[in-house]
């Protein structure tokens, strides 16, 4: 990833709603959620959650698609984990001691 990529998706998770969303989807990964249920879930009007998700998808940390009447979104994990990596790459100095209760507080989200 890229410094002009990371700034994109940092900025589009720099919103509440957003950052909920994005949230949101990761929790309901691997099926995803009808942007209906993002909306409800949220308390979110389905105008306003839909400009959300939209900035999220153009950010490239969300994807959708559609089944039947629905849209269905999903958190691009791929770019949360490229995300995630820019930000840490470089920590510690060379020190791995420091970044292992980074790494231990992972590791039982995955």
């Amino acid at each position: 990833m890229d410094i002009e990529s990371a700034i994109e998706s940092l900025g589009a998770l720099a919103q509440g709603t957003r950052l909920d969303a994005f949230r949101l989807l990761v929790k309901c990964e691997p099926e995803g959620l009808a942007a209906g249920e993002v909306a409800r879930q949220l308390d979110t009007p389905q105008n306003t959650m839909s400009s959300h998700l939209a900035a999220l998808s153009r950010a490239g940390l969300i994807r959708s698609e559609r089944r039947s009447r629905s849209i269905i979104y999903r958190a691009d994990l791929d770019r949360l984990r490229a995300l995630t990596l820019f930000l840490v790459k470089d920590c510690c100095g060379g020190k791995p001691e420091l970044c292992e209760p980074l790494v231990a507080e992972l590791v039982p989200c995955c």
